[in-house]
């Protein structure tokens, strides 16, 4: 059955961030500004570790990959949004909006998995250094990273399957790109199974992955409180500081948007809490790790030394 048969609509309308008017130019340039600075700056990471033999570590394998999806995540809406702030009616399709959709799901789901992974690789590196080329070796660091898009695949084409099997009668969307809550509230069928699978599988991506990272830095802190050296405490620390931040914005974030009841907050509270996990956080994750990383900064300065001669 073609997709544009499964709905009374063949195509939505993004009513965007906000209607006032003279807020569109100036939030139009703000947002350009991040999409460019998150762009570049997650290409540049990528590049500098590909490039720095001295970065080919499971630390930086995984940063490598975090990035890449932070990268796609924000090309996946950021051009339509912009969109939004320029055009008087900004239009995408049915098959458009559901690809949009599916994409932001994998993207997200994964990162969820990718952070984890690296709570993970912190926790061994601190808790059992001796072991830590044995317990990361390069096969390991493939299945977490495996694991991480599977579960991104099978759970975002659980969400987009969803949709669907749903009719929609409006298409109105209130927000800036196809997120699942607006959506729903489109439809002219029931969607009780949808806000249960919602709530059950964004609950699961979220409370999971939120419970390891915590066991993880729980024995990660106990680890440096029994270290007798002050430098290598503080060493440990700085190491783990970055991927805090981090994980403290992207979760709480998500957390805030997905799991609150329903009747707790308006769309609007929805769509600025959605602008941290999707805009925020990915221009914030290549500042965080190169500002903050002494060995991302020593690469750096090779590359540019290397290039001025």
């Amino acid at each position: 059955m073609a997709l544009e048969n499964a709905s009374l609509v063949t195509e939505f309308i993004l009513m965007g961030l906000t209607n006032q008017p003279d807020l569109q130019i100036p939030l139009f340039l703000v947002f350009l500004m991040t999409y460019m600075i998150t762009t570049l700056g997650n290409l540049a990471l990528i590049l500098l570790i590909v490039l720095n033999s001295h970065l080919h570590t499971p630390m930086y394998f995984f940063l490598f990959n975090l990035s890449f999806i932070d990268l796609c995540h924000c090309s996946v809406f950021t051009p339509k949004m912009l969109m939004n702030f320029v055009l008087k009616k900004n239009v995408i399709s049915y098959e458009g909006c559901m690809t949009q959709f599916y994409f932001f799901c994998f993207l997200v789901i994964s990162e969820w998995y990718v952070l984890t992974a690296m709570a993970y690789d912190r926790y061994v590196a601190i808790c059992n250094p001796l072991f830590y080329n044995v317990v990361m070796s390069p096969k390991m660091c493939s299945y977490l990273m495996l694991g991480s898009y599977l579960v991104g695949f099978s759970d975002a084409m659980m969400h987009t399957g969803g949709l669907l099997r749903l009719t929609f009668c409006r298409r109105n969307i209130n927000h800036y790109f196809c997120e699942i809550v607006p959506l729903l509230e489109l439809s002219c069928t029931s969607t009780y199974v949808n806000e249960m699978q919602l709530f059950i599988v964004a609950g699961k991506n979220i409370i999971v992955p939120t419970l390891l990272i915590f066991i993880s830095y729980g024995f990660i802190l106990s680890s440096i409180l029994k270290m007798s050296s002050t430098a290598g405490r503080s060493k440990a620390f700085s190491t783990c500081s970055s991927h805090i931040i981090v994980v403290s914005l992207f979760f709480g974030s998500c957390a805030y948007m997905y799991l609150k009841p329903s009747s707790s907050g308006s769309l609007d509270q929805g769509k600025i809490s959605s602008v941290f996990y999707n805009i925020v956080v990915p221009m914030m994750n290549p500042l965080i790790y190169s500002l903050r990383n002494k060995d991302v900064k020593i690469a750096l300065k090779k590359v540019l030394t290397k290039r001025k001669f």
